[in-house]
Parts: structure tokens; C-alpha cells; sequence
């Protein structure tokens, strides 16, 4: 019996902290005029809005570099130019594109790898609403001291107080906080892989990451 009580109210604990963490994603959005940083780092994802969103704040000059994380490695850097506004001249000279990360934990490291390399100490971190939690978890581990300030995109299917009556919506959102758990899990111990080697300014963007 008391076994089942202990389950019943880790069964609770966690359901709140699922709703609370919902609620914090929501409140990413709409994002707010961020305050000027050294730099602008993009987190790649399912569509091209966060990169996007990131050269239009490079536009404002709310940074003076812009690193996109995790490009895929068959993408041309002419081929990501071609899917994002603004100027050539801007995104050929001030555009860094990182090919290592492959996942949160490796954009992270190779975010603090790239920002310690260039001695940032500000950062606008750009990414979805539901991803910003984790984001954010995973690059004050990697690169401690170094300022961050979420930007988020929303994420239109998520806009509702009532995320949980729909499948999609309340298997993206469970999904991801317990992939959230693991990853403060991780911070909390001091755990990671190595960071990767900061991406030179003007690496040839051959292939993308």
C-alpha cells in the first residue's frame, strides 16, 4: 500500500511539473524585443522560421555574428542563404554555420565552443517555443557565465491552454519534457560529451550541418 501511495505522488509530482512546463513554453511567446548581445545563435529544427528569425534580429543589429547550429551536412551554404531573408553581403560576412551538433546537447557544445572562441559573453538564443527550456539547460551547462537571452518562435499548435486534448499536440509537449528532465538531470551532475571545435568565421559552408 505504501508502495502505491509513494507511486501515486511521484505520479502527481510529475503531472504538475508537466503542466508548469507547458505553461513556461506558452510564456515564451510572443517573444519580446531582446535587449542588444554580442551574438545571435540559432538552433536548427523542423522548419526555417528559427533561422529566419535570427537573421532578421542580425538585420536589427541585435548581434554582430549570427552562428546557425546543427546544419545538415548535405545542405549548401547557398541553398540555406537562398531560404532566408535579408542581404547577401550581410549573411556572406556575418553568418558562421556549425556542422558538428546533431542534437541539443551538441548544439550546446558547440555553441560555448564557438562563443568562447570568439569571446562572447552575451548570446540571443533562438529557437521554438517548446524547445527553448531545454535549449537553454544545455547552453548554460556547456558555456556557464555567458549571458542568455531566449528568443523563441512559436509554435502554432501549441497555442492553446488546452494542448492536452489533442494528441499531437500533448505527445510533442510530454515528449519533450521529459527530454527537458534528462537534461537538467545532466546539468545538475555535470555530465555532457566534449565540447566540439568552434567553427571558424570563414569556413567554407561546402556542405551544410
Amino acid at each position: 500500500m505504501k508502495f502505491l501511495t509513494f507511486i501515486a505522488i511521484l505520479a502527481l509530482i510529475w503531472a504538475i511539473g508537466l503542466f508548469a512546463f507547458a505553461d513556461r513554453v506558452r510564456g515564451f511567446t510572443p517573444a519580446p524585443e531582446p535587449e542588444r548581445a554580442d551574438a545571435i545563435v540559432a538552433l536548427t529544427g523542423p522548419s526555417a522560421e528559427r533561422v529566419n528569425a535570427a537573421i532578421r534580429l542580425l538585420e536589427q543589429d541585435k548581434g554582430e555574428r549570427v552562428l546557425i547550429s546543427g546544419v545538415n551536412r548535405e545542405v549548401r551554404r547557398q541553398e540555406l542563404r537562398a531560404l532566408t531573408p535579408g542581404s547577401n553581403k550581410l549573411f556572406n560576412c556575418c553568418v558562421d554555420l556549425g556542422f558538428e551538433a546533431e542534437d541539443t546537447l551538441g548544439n550546446a557544445q558547440e555553441i560555448a565552443a564557438w562563443a568562447d572562441a570568439k569571446g562572447y559573453d552575451s548570446l540571443i538564443v533562438v529557437t521554438s517555443d517548446y524547445h527553448m527550456p531545454r535549449a537553454l539547460t544545455e547552453i548554460r551547462a556547456a558555456a556557464p557565465g555567458v549571458r542568455l537571452t531566449p528568443y523563441a518562435v512559436e509554435t502554432p499548435s501549441l497555442d492553446n491552454s488546452r494542448w492536452w486534448k489533442a494528441a499531437v499536440t500533448a505527445r510533442r509537449m510530454t515528449l519533450e519534457y521529459m527530454k527537458y528532465l534528462a537534461a537538467l538531470a545532466r546539468a545538475t551532475v555535470g555530465g555532457g560529451r566534449p565540447a566540439t571545435e568552434a567553427p571558424p568565421a570563414d569556413a567554407p559552408a561546402e556542405k551544410a550541418a
